[in-house]
């Protein structure tokens, strides 16, 4: 039996990719497309709007009336949306995954206190290669420990409205994981002007932005006459598509709770 797919942001960019995506795989079938109020897309087929011709399925407001135990969420919207529908999944026992990234500490707290509740799955990065990079990232830095100093830039498309990408944070977290650092306390999230010498513990992160990149992410491991470098460039947004169909996929058969694409990927 297929699986049953709503894609939530179903008019943006990733959500007319997931809306192909879906209705190309043999083992999905796109059962509900999902925009805010106000959208031009409302009423619309979801495969014209996808640029994938008429599926006979409508752009809807209403995910609440959507949302069933046999139903599984992509969304890919922005926090306040999501969290609403991680609300409402909660309420209707379906399962959801979420890559929508910013969320402020408040609302991830929330995310991460609700989603137990239901099958769930929130990643910063739906895509197979970053989330290999997470693995690879944490079990170098517990190697190296202070002998080589942690720093990370991301550039992202000018279009992006937060900084740094939740991708680079999740890779400093990792690393303040695998050396026993609180991250929080040790992120250097931008350097200006006279900041002193770098210490040990410091974690920095850069943030870039301009013109059309999809999304590059950089680790390096600074050492004294050498370095490391690990980099993963997403050529496209449909590695990150990919991976949340990959865990859509996955998360029916799960218990509730929440889940990660480690999880996903055995890592």
């Amino acid at each position: 039996m297929p699986i049953n797919i709503i894609v939530c942001g179903a008019a943006g960019r990733m959500g007319k990719l997931l809306v192909t995506l879906v209705q190309e795989h043999p083992e999905t079938r796109l059962v509900g497309a999902v925009e805010a109020q106000g959208y031009s897309a409302l009423g619309k087929d979801a495969g014209e709007v996808a640029g994938i011709g008429t599926i006979g399925l409508k752009v809807s407001s209403d995910y609440d009336a959507l949302a069933t135990p046999e139903t599984v969420t992509l969304d890919f919207t922005v926090p306040e949306a999501a969290l609403e529908h991680l609300r409402t999944a909660v309420t209707k026992g379906a399962a959801i995954v979420i890559g929508t990234t910013g969320f402020s500490a408040g609302q991830r707290a929330e995310a991460e206190k609700l989603a137990p509740q239901t099958r769930s799955l929130i990643a910063p990065n739906m895509s197979v290669g970053v989330n290999v990079l997470l693995k690879v990232v944490a079990d170098v830095a517990r190697i190296l420990q202070d002998g080589f100093d942690p720093e990370i830039f991301e550039i992202h498309h000018r279009f992006k409205v937060d900084a740094p990408s939740g991708t680079a944070l999740a890779l400093g977290q990792a690393i303040a994981a695998a050396q026993g650092k609180d991250f929080a306390q040790q992120a250097k999230l931008a350097r200006q002007g006279i900041t002193g010498q770098r210490t040990n513990a410091e974690i920095g992160i850069v943030a870039l932005r301009g013109g059309d990149v999809v999304g590059d992410h950089t680790v390096v491991f600074a050492g004294f006459a050498e370095r490391l470098e690990f980099t993963h460039r997403a050529q496209s947004r449909e590695c990150l598509a990919r991976g949340a169909l990959r865990a859509a996929l996955w998360l029916p058969s799960r218990p509730p709770g929440l889940y990660s694409m480690k999880d996903v990927l055995g890592l």
